[in-house]
């Protein structure tokens, strides 16, 4: 068991770190760091000594130019950041980030303008290395929205979003991608896209800690997959669909699956339901309704089929990332910007925050309280997530 547990949220490029109190259900406020630009995502080292986090100066969709990853030494008992080597160019903005489970090598996912994969070794010491070149022509799909490596080390799994139709555009289907990974170099294994990837639209994926099922999270509809995964070869559909939504008749423009996750046992998977829409109201743009709430499957431990037995609201607005600690007793989700809302006659105002939930033993969530976080003067808590120390 962790000794220690530290938070880490980002707004812009700013990261803050709190420490955790798992049994109290509380986060204590520390200190705040400048990371180089806007952060994107960020990852762990294995060994908890470091973390990777990659910026850019521009959002989704945006032209950027100044692009980078970083590393930052995790003070052992502290869990406090400091540079650790030289921030290292990227080419483009990158989407998601993780780091191999080997520890040597970081993956960056790429969209705009090209989509692509960028590997990085980590040096002995963790400060970033060389990249790694990779074939010509490596494709990796339309809208790469993330990329994981899967338990064994030896496949990389490429979450290609695809886009949904929009403003006359179609549709662009979406896919998994699943890739060999061999010293840091990807070559094409697989392509997987049920009904040919249109009314597909993968957002993330998670792996059970035990069994050869993944879960992915579908951003287009709302909707939980299982893949079952029999030695790294995945499936060509999905063996269990699931509804993620609790009133789809409710559904509103800007409904959103997000982010999933597998709980450390193994007997329930999370998946973040997301919302913004908004509407007019006397001069104000006000919440226009849908579901934002954390939906909890419970996983059969035979077949891997997740059965909804939890819709828990997060009392905030457009939960984009969520963790657990490393015991699985605590969760915390990230919401990126505060949201005015009609009540009664009035409109009140509701900040971003991080909402604390206790994990009971069968995987439910009950709500404890939540921190107001300020993203004021347009900025964005883009990414948050949670490290153990030893």
């Amino acid at each position: 068991m962790s000794k220690t547990t530290i938070l880490y949220s980002c707004v812009d490029e700013e990261i803050t770190r709190y420490e955790v109190d798992v049994e109290g259900a509380t986060l204590t406020r520390r200190e705040t760091v400048k990371a180089p630009s806007f952060v994107q995502y960020a990852w762990p080292h294995p060994s908890k000594r470091w973390l990777y986090v990659t910026t850019s100066n521009r959002g989704p969709g945006l032209p950027a130019d100044h692009n980078h990853m970083s590393a930052w030494a995790i003070d052992s008992s502290t869990g406090a950041l400091s540079p650790h080597g030289e921030p290292v160019k990227l080419v483009q903005r990158a989407t998601h980030m993780c780091v191999h489970p080997s520890g040597e090598y970081t993956l960056n996912a790429h969209n705009i303008p090209s989509p692509r994969v960028s590997v990085h070794r980590l040096n002995a010491d963790g400060t970033i290395g060389e990249l790694v070149e990779q074939p010509i022509g490596l494709d990796a799909g339309i809208y790469p929205h993330q990329n994981m490596v899967a338990p064994s080390g030896r496949t990389a799994v490429v979450v290609d979003r695809g886009n949904a139709a929009h403003g006359g555009k179609a549709e662009d289907p979406g896919a998994l991608r699943t890739f060999a990974f061999d010293a840091g170099v990807l070559s094409g294994r697989q392509v997987v896209a049920p009904e040919g990837g249109y009314g597909f639209g993968p957002r993330h994926i998670d792996f059970h800690p035990s069994k050869e099922w993944m879960y992915v999270a579908d951003e287009k509809r709302s909707r939980l997959y299982l893949f079952r995964m029999p030695g790294d070869t995945l499936e060509d559909k999905p063996a269990y669909t699931c509804d993620t939504l609790a009133d789809r008749a409710n559904e509103k423009p800007r409904q959103l699956g997000g982010t999933i996750h597998v709980h450390p046992n193994g007997r329930t998977v999370y998946m973040a339901n997301r919302a913004d829409y908004k509407v007019d109201h006397e001069g104000r743009k006000v919440f226009g309704g849908g579901e934002n709430s954390i939906a909890v499957f419970a996983i059969d431990p035979v077949t891997g089929e997740p059965k909804a037995i939890q819709h828990a609201d997060t009392h905030s607005y457009h939960v984009r990332t969520f963790a657990l600690d490393p015991t699985g007793k605590l969760m915390v989700a990230a919401s990126i910007k505060p949201m005015d809302v009609r009540e009664g006659s009035g409109v009140s105002h509701v900040a971003a925050a991080l909402s604390v939930f206790r994990v009971r033993d069968d995987g439910t969530l009950d709500y404890v309280r939540k921190y107001d976080v300020d993203t004021s003067a347009g900025r964005t808590q883009y990414w948050m997530g949670i490290v153990g120390l030893d």
